[in-house]
């Protein structure tokens, strides 16, 4: 088969096996074996589309032309490659800890969720192998609509509430700022094709420049600037394994990915850094990192602590990709892998928790180390990669980001780096701490034990990820620099 011809398969094994997961819902052992053989099966069809953008094949994907000149189109490039690997081996990770998860939390409509699961990764296969803006738009938006009955899994007032919140913040900005971006850069240039080093130069004025950039960047409500990130910590009210999906797996990454995309294939670095279209809209992703991490310090809900800590860390990407020079756009483009596999380890571990100790707040977790030892371990793992500590994977993407603001010049904005990884430290490895040594009166009841194996597993793969990739970063290096240079 083709390269193209894998790129359909990629869609339609998620969309094949969410079909046959739905009508199993009365066996949950066949259900489960289903998602986790079309979770493979995808690994595997992802790993021959590698194979062959390694060899040099390429061919593009027509699926229609609505419009003369506008197509729905896929194709494959190095960024959108890095994430296919990430989203593909997270899929079945997310998978394999799902299954303890639902069972051991007891979670109505479980069929529902995986089923729906399924249809998120065929979405963002959709986004991934995009061949130009019109595409990603579509596929954005569906994932957008396929997340919704995750968001709203268990059907309580809250849940309902924060799926309101959730659709309005994503395709409000979706449709009212990120499509009239579309159709002017359509208009002025006659083309959305994803092109290496951009399709605007000499064809749009260079006065246009920042204010487009500016609607991509908030119009992409997935990436959670500030003030367009309360869909995330509302979000919270789903299931673990959904939020592991928004954050490490599919949605966020899916945001992120997108402005790094537009930024590398519709502007092209050189256009942004010759009409500095990305002086002033820096301090967006700078602050949010900023406040992100100050406000992830007061909270003590765990999982809502997260939810800021992502907000924080995708805008290290965002900012990545506005320094629009090659070690930020390196960065950015790494920090996609190593924050979902740290931050997806992340979760899971607050996930066992609540199955297992039926906790939710930080202040409740003293002591519990002692009889939740592995998941804390996981937990230290994950907050120590995100930090940027070695030997982890996640101090080689704050490594090029950091470059990348000393290249252009951004002190202020290094200082911020610098700043958020120190209360990175105490906002998350705090949790370990407090759970190991937790001083006078900190003793857990005894009969708390560990989460049920298979979510053990789910911790421990992206964990030995995190060690792994600070060694051996190079498939993913190796990829992201193609996409920058």
């Amino acid at each position: 088969m083709s390269i193209a011809d894998y790129v359909m398969w990629a869609m339609l094994i998620p969309l094949i096996g969410a079909v046959i997961i739905s009508r199993s819902g009365h066996w949950p052992n066949v259900r489960e074996a289903i998602t986790l053989i079309t979770a493979t099966i995808l690994i595997g069809v992802v790993y021959r589309i590698y194979r062959c953008f390694q060899f040099g094949e390429s061919e593009e994907l027509v699926l229609a032309e609505p419009i003369p000149g506008l197509t729905i189109v896929f194709s494959v490039e190095p960024l959108g490659m890095l994430f296919a690997v990430v989203a593909s081996l997270l899929w079945l990770v997310t998978s394999i800890y799902a299954i303890g998860y639902m069972r051991g939390h007891n979670e109505k409509n479980q069929t529902r969720f995986f089923t729906t699961f399924a249809i998120a990764i065929a979405a963002t296969m959709g986004i991934i192998f995009a061949g130009n803006l019109l595409t990603l738009f579509v596929f954005y938006e569906l994932l957008t609509l396929s997340t919704y009955p995750l968001v709203v899994h268990s059907g309580n007032i809250k849940a309902r509430r924060s799926g309101r919140v959730y659709l309005g913040i994503l395709m409000g900005t979706s449709i009212a700022l990120m499509l009239p971006a579309m159709i002017i850069i359509w208009s002025q240039t006659g083309t959305l094709d994803f092109t290496a080093k951009g399709i605007m130069a000499g064809r749009i004025s260079p006065t246009w420049a920042m204010p487009l950039y500016l609607l991509f960047i908030l119009g992409i409500g997935k990436a959670a600037i500030m003030p367009l990130h309360k869909w995330l910590p509302a979000a919270m009210v789903a299931p673990t394994p959904v939020s592991a999906l928004l954050h490490a797996v599919a949605v966020v990454k899916a945001g992120v990915f997108s402005i790094l995309k537009i930024t590398i294939y519709i502007f092209g670095p050189d256009f942004i850094m010759s009409t500095g279209a990305g002086i002033w809209i820096i301090w967006l992703p700078t602050m949010t990192v900023l406040l992100a991490s100050l406000i992830a310090m007061t909270r003590d809900n765990l999982k809502e602590r997260l939810a800021y800590s992502t907000i924080g860390q995708l805008s290290y990407i965002v900012a990545g990709a506005v320094l629009a020079n090659q070690m930020g756009l390196l960065g950015g483009s790494l920090h996609i892998a190593m924050h979902a596999f740290a931050k997806i380890t992340l979760f899971f571990a607050a996930g066992a928790i609540l199955v297992a100790a039926h906790k939710t707040q930080v202040s409740e977790l003293n002591g519990l180390g002692r009889q939740m030892p592995l998941t804390f371990i996981f937990f230290a793992i994950g907050s120590a990669s995100i930090i940027g500590l070695p030997p982890f994977g996640g101090m080689w993407s704050k490594w090029y980001l950091a470059l990348g603001a000393v290249d252009a010049g951004q002190w202020a904005m290094l200082a911020v780096l610098m700043i958020s990884s120190l209360l990175n430290i105490i906002y998350l490895l705090a949790i370990p701490a407090r759970a190991f040594f937790p001083g006078p009166n900190g003793a857990a009841d005894k009969r708390i034990r560990e989460a049920p194996t298979t979510c053990l597993i789910g911790m421990l793969i992206p964990s030995l990820a995190c060690i792994y990739l600070f060694f051996n970063p190079e498939p993913f290096y190796s990829l992201a620099q193609q996409a920058t240079r």
